[in-house]
């Protein structure tokens, strides 16, 4: 072996050919572990067994649109993960990721050919859940499918958390800051909607860069934070003077220190005023750039939003309390999905491993390695099909895979004897 490694040709190889990758077992499992970990994250620890219809409307969960039971022209419809699986195996489906306070409709009177097989007992409507041009598989102000396969523009999909559309960062008005500087974006009419929150956004708000075009058609971009002249320009006008400079750097700081809360552990809801004076009345009386663009939003900028009486008022008529929950956040979501699932989560393989002798380890690790070649090549075809893995499909290989087994152990026995 040394030899052929050091000079000779490998058997069946060719000269000049292109090696092949070498991975081990190591990296593969380390890959696997990463996809499950973002699989997690995306399902939110969404019960794959069980309707969530029970539950009432889940405060988030991962939801899909079918379009085979409700097409355009049907009223919209949104099923939970396991009615998914369980009751639209083989239909088109649309992935909408996660929608706030929503209910399963599967199966209810807006399904009118099917009957739900995980909870039957449905009633006819869910009023309480909204519904949108996503539930057509259509998203963003330009109302195309997502991946569009007449766009040729790369671009990623971003998601307002007051509508929870998903919108092209080209149709925002202003250039997305980089992914990571940024945790939540408003869309442009939802800034409209909401327009306190622009009170807010010269503390909080992530500082973006606004698309114009120049009198040769060539595209400009001009930092935001260049308007901050003109705000000192206002306030001069306005008569604002040296001290009132001073108690703006000190709210300033005030809104930037850093926040209590922990990323994966949500505080409790605000339900009534801790507030003594209003935060936003103070902002608002110093004067803000409003533009036709969408806001970005750091991690954690919701805690720091006036709790006051008049403002928790405000929310409810707008009907945007959730923007003082954290736990309300995608980021809040997914860690729940990952932590739910590592909850003394343990390796079943290293356990066993670690119980074996040497020659038990060598063995199990063989039969991990076959199991896990002629698991993917047979759920290679389900993926190349485009069809959805049954639990029969999985009942069927492990019944096939233990066949083949004992075939290869009944020859090694025929031949020892």
């Amino acid at each position: 072996m040394e030899a052929a490694a050091e000079g000779a040709e490998p058997a069946g190889g060719c000269a000049g050919a292109p090696e092949e990758p070498v991975v081990s077992l190591a990296d593969v499992l380390a890959e696997n572990e990463e996809l499950e970990k973002e699989a997690r994250a995306v399902l939110g620890g969404s019960d794959h067994e069980r309707c969530s219809y029970s539950q009432g409307a889940v405060k988030r969960q991962a939801l899909y649109a079918c379009s085979t039971c409700t097409p355009p022209g049907e009223e919209p419809a949104g099923i939970c993960l396991a009615c998914s699986y369980e009751c639209h195996g083989t239909h088109k489906l649309f992935e909408l990721y996660t929608k706030r306070n929503f209910r399963c409709d599967c199966g209810n009177s807006k399904f009118k050919n099917l009957q739900c097989k995980l909870f039957p007992e449905k009633g006819k409507v869910n009023s309480g859940n909204k519904y949108n041009h996503n539930f057509y598989g259509l998203y963003c102000v330009c109302k195309r499918p997502y991946p569009d396969p007449e766009d040729e523009i790369p671009d990623e999909m971003i998601q307002c958390i007051v509508c929870e559309d998903w919108f092209h960062g080209r149709h925002l008005g202003a250039v997305p800051p980089e992914s990571g500087d940024f945790h939540e974006m408003v869309c442009q009419a939802c800034m409209n909607c909401c327009a306190f929150l622009w009170a807010y956004t010269s503390q909080l708000a992530v500082p973006t860069v606004t698309k114009v075009t120049s009198l040769e058609d060539e595209r400009i971009l001009l930092n935001v934070k260049e308007t901050e002249e003109q705000n000192r320009e206002i306030k001069k006008e306005s008569g604002g003077d040296h001290q009132g400079k001073i108690k703006e750097e000190e709210q300033v700081e005030q809104y930037n220190e850093p926040s209590t809360s922990s990323g994966s552990k949500c505080p409790e809801t605000v339900t009534k005023s801790d507030e003594l004076v209003c935060k936003l009345r103070e902002l608002q009386t110093k004067q803000s750039l409003k533009k036709d663009t969408a806001t970005f939003w750091p991690s954690n900028w919701r805690s720091k939003l006036c709790t006051c009486k008049d403002c928790l008022k405000m929310y409810s008529e707008l009907d945007v309390q959730f923007l003082i929950d954290e736990c309300d956040t995608v980021l809040a979501y997914e860690n729940k999905g990952t932590s739910d699932q590592e909850t003394d989560r343990r390796d079943p393989l290293m356990d066993t491993l670690n119980s074996m002798n040497r020659v038990q380890q060598v063995e199990l690790i063989c039969e991990y390695n076959d199991l896990k070649t002629e698991l993917t090549d047979y759920l290679r075809r389900f993926a190349d099909e485009g069809t959805v893995v049954k639990r029969e499909d999985i009942q069927q290989f492990f019944e096939e895979f233990q066949s083949r087994k004992r075939r290869r152990t009944n020859r090694m026995q025929y031949y020892c004897s």
